[in-house]
């Protein structure tokens, strides 16, 4: 099992809003994201915009490409896309950098 973390930052004047979205996030886009391998998948955001996100999957590759294969990642990370800094053109989930494990207490 992969543990994926990576780093994300959420523009300061959205974060109430971004709050309220994760609150209700589309049941089609949890039933996407659990049927392509995404598993203990969290979001944590700190007051100053700084989103960490944390996942397990077999294969972080192959679970990026199969949400990539659904219409609803897609409507949902142009909706989203709005919310971050530094995307550079790219969308949320391509953005996603996942960051080197250096220990885990296992």
């Amino acid at each position: 099992m992969q543990r994926v973390c990576f780093l994300l930052k959420v523009r300061a004047d959205r974060l109430a809003e971004y709050r309220e979205r994760h609150a209700a996030v589309w049941p089609e886009m949890l039933r996407a994201l659990s049927e392509s391998g995404w598993r203990n998948y969290s979001l944590f955001l700190r007051e100053d915009g700084l989103l960490v996100g944390y996942l397990e999957t077999e294969d972080f590759d192959a679970a990026r490409a199969a949400m990539e294969a659904t219409d609803v990642n897609a409507r949902w990370q142009a909706e989203m896309a709005g919310f971050f800094e530094s995307l550079d053109g790219a969308r949320p989930d391509e953005a996603m950098r996942p960051l080197t494990e250096v220990f885990h207490l296992d």
